[in-house]
């Protein structure tokens, strides 16, 4: 790595090794867009992020270049795409000077830091996720999130009961699976996982690759709706239901 050297430069340089579990183009755009809608939803220098899934660093990168020493902490199960992450996406000086935190549990406990967190972050993981490790992270934002904590979440909406995720393993590479894939699940199941731990979920919208962000919080604060665009067939379904939460309340 040179200093001069673009982060775009230093991924491409990977694409010849094994799959990063994220796509090598645009992964300085899908990498920033995690820091804009965390800047949207309060996101401060001060703030301490937890990371769950943290792979490669493609939206660390950008909150540890923008958040003050310290935090940062990202969880990753595969010491692989961690290490990455570590030595080819993020500079070494950045590294030193930015103190980030890791840990590569599988179990995606966020009780390992002994901290509070004001935003947890799980970008397309809960596209990979059963439901009981949906629950394990929803317990851990309970646990280790401060009271105005935010959780910001893109999942897979299942349209049809046939296509709600049931299984109990993850779905999708990872640190012990090579099989690539993704997986949906019911948004009234969410809200009602949420519901359970006096959580509130609201939809904010579709991301460039097709999936839904998602902001669960203590209080339903109506957070600021980013407008992203639409890239997937079902992006009209997808509205539709939109329209139907927000009659009943649910956005």
């Amino acid at each position: 790595m040179t200093p001069t050297e673009s982060l775009q430069n230093r991924v491409d340089r990977l694409r010849d090794g094994p799959f990063l579990g994220v796509p090598f183009d645009d992964f300085e755009r899908g990498g920033r867009e995690q820091l804009i809608i965390l800047l949207m939803n309060g996101l401060t220098p001060g703030s301490r992020v937890m990371d769950l899934g943290c792979g490669v660093l493609r939206g660390g990168y950008w909150l540890i270049h923008f958040l003050d020493a310290g935090g940062y902490h990202g969880i990753e199960p595969s010491a692989e795409r961690l290490a990455l992450g570590k030595q080819v996406i993020l500079e070494s000086e950045t590294l030193r000077l930015k103190q980030p935190s890791f840990d590569s549990n599988p179990a995606f406990d966020t009780a390992v830091f002994g901290k509070e967190f004001n935003f947890f972050l799980a970008y397309s993981i809960w596209t990979h996720a059963p439901k009981h490790q949906i629950e394990v992270m929803l317990d851990g934002f309970v646990r280790n999130a401060r009271p105005d904590a935010v959780f910001l979440a893109s999942f897979l909406p299942a349209v049809r009961n046939a296509d709600d995720y049931t299984g109990d393993t993850w779905f999708g590479t990872s640190h012990d699976s090579d099989v690539r894939g993704c997986i949906q699940h019911s948004f009234s199941w969410i809200r009602k996982a949420c519901s359970r731990r006096n959580l509130y979920v609201q939809l904010l919208g579709r991301d460039g690759i097709g999936q839904i962000w998602l902001r669960i919080d203590r209080s339903g604060t109506r957070p600021v709706i980013p407008e992203f665009p639409v890239r997937s067939r079902s992006g009209r379904a997808f509205e539709r239901l939109r329209e139907r939460m927000r009659r009943y309340h649910f956005v």
